[in-house]
C-alpha cells in the first residue's frame, strides 16, 4: 500500500507529514483491500483544504475533504469522514445470510 502527501500553495511541516502518513494506516484496520492513499494539502486564504483519496481493489474509491485553520484538524476530520465511508460499504459487502431465508417457515 502506497500513501502520497501532497501539498498546493505552501509545504507541510514535517512533523504533519508523519502524522498524516500513521494516521492514514489505520484505514487498513477498517479495510485491508486499500490499494493507495493519496493526501491532498491545499493552502489558500489563511485555511488549510485536506482531501483524501483512497483507492481499493475492486472499483470502489472513497473521497472526503474539509478545511480548517489547521491542516492536522482538517486531517482528523476528513479521515472520520474516510472512516465511516469504510466501515459502510464494507459492512454492505460483508455476507448478512440468515440460517433460515426470509419469510420461511421458523423453527
Amino acid at each position: 500500500m502506497e500513501i502520497k502527501v501532497n501539498s498546493r500553495h505552501g509545504s507541510v511541516r514535517p512533523e504533519v507529514e508523519e502524522h498524516i502518513r500513521t494516521k492514514a494506516e489505520k484505514i487498513l484496520t477498517y479495510f485491508e483491500r486499500v490499494t493507495q492513499i493519496e493526501v491532498v494539502v491545499d493552502f489558500e486564504h489563511d485555511k488549510a483544504k485536506v482531501e483524501i483519496l483512497v483507492d481499493t481493489e475492486h472499483r470502489h474509491d472513497f473521497v472526503a475533504s474539509d478545511e480548517n485553520a489547521e491542516a492536522s484538524v482538517a486531517f482528523d476530520s476528513a479521515l472520520h469522514k474516510i472512516e465511516q465511508q469504510v466501515r459502510r460499504y464494507k459492512d454492505k459487502v460483508q455476507n448478512h445470510r440468515r440460517d433460515t431465508p426470509m419469510g420461511g417457515p421458523v423453527e
